[in-house]
């Protein structure tokens, strides 16, 4: 990571668990600079998914100029590299204008290709590609668990254990190499004309756990179940192998009641955050950061970077 620099271009990381409150303080942060927020989250910039990703409200999109957030279509999915081009383009156009952009989310990985750039991935043989995604296809999600599990603990401790998409890639460069993905991951960062400050908020777990309960139900009630049956013909695409989305997927497909599929989405999203909560916990010159009210923890982090507002 950069060291912040005095004199030069600096992009501000918000980062943390799902459901902390990220969004309120990144608009208040980038309010009280005039600047603009990147969204790093790979769920939100979906034009199709608005409740199950908790896409901030058109409220909120007012207050600061807002980018990749209900950009792109789960017909047109995007990666991590796609994330790291279309960021860095926007990024020498902000600064152009801005000497701070923010940029916000819970995606780790999407902000390390931000920063550092993508690692080298070896290249996997069709055969092996084809085996595994013809035994997913027989033993479903748990059986890419088990073997993450088994085969690739390193990554089963910190990756997206509900997202087969990840576990897939996960799984088929073990067998190609023998060694974790997480080997591939650790290459030399490339170098940005631009600074980091990275700010990862964190609050106690009871309280964490409570606030995605809340969110989950608030949810419900906001109509989570009728945007995942309006999503439901398309519950193939990676996009939307997604909590919140696949417990009801497979509520219509009658393996689980309607009560159940709501304890499952707060259960996983709960097992997420924790996830996220070990990413971050590993980023270097990461700055941990106790949220209070959004208004007192953006000036705190304003306070940090010794700046004047």
């Amino acid at each position: 990571m950069n060291a912040t620099m005095t004199n030069g271009p600096t992009l501000i990381i918000i980062a943390g668990p799902t459901a902390i409150g990220k969004t309120a303080v990144a608009i208040e942060v980038a309010r009280q600079l005039g600047t603009q927020i990147i969204s790093a989250d790979s769920r939100q910039c979906y034009q199709e998914m608005n409740i199950g990703v908790a896409r901030p409200t058109p409220k909120e999109l007012s207050l600061v100029p807002h980018h990749f957030i209900a950009s792109h279509s789960i017909h047109q999915p995007v990666n991590a590299a796609y994330f790291e081009g279309y960021a860095l383009g926007l990024l020498q156009q902000l600064f152009k204008q801005h000497k701070h952009v923010v940029a916000v989310g819970g995606t780790g990985l999407y902000l390390k290709a931000l920063m550092q750039g993508l690692d080298e991935m070896p290249e996997v043989p069709t055969a092996i590609r084809e085996q595994v995604r013809q035994q997913y296809e027989q033993f479903g999600l748990p059986w890419l668990q088990q073997n993450l599990l088994a085969n690739d603990p390193d990554y089963a401790q910190t990756g997206e254990m509900q997202n087969p998409h990840r576990l897939l890639r996960a799984l088929e460069i073990f067998l190609t190499t023998g060694k974790s993905i997480r080997h591939f991951q650790q290459a030399q960062p490339k170098q940005r004309p631009f600074s980091t400050s990275y700010y990862v908020l964190t609050t106690p777990r009871p309280h964490l756990y409570q606030r995605i309960n809340q969110r989950v139900q608030q949810m419900v009630v906001q109509g989570l179940e009728e945007e995942a049956r309006s999503l439901y013909p398309y519950k193939h695409l990676q996009p939307l192998q997604t909590v919140g989305y696949q417990e009801y997927f497979d509520c219509f497909d009658g393996k689980l009641t309607n009560t159940q599929a709501i304890e499952a989405i707060a259960q996983h999203t709960r097992n997420y955050a924790k996830r996220q909560i070990t990413w971050f916990s590993k980023v270097p010159d990461a700055m941990q950061v106790s949220i209070t009210t959004p208004v007192e923890t953006a000036k705190y982090i304003l306070q940090k970077l010794a700046v004047s507002v």
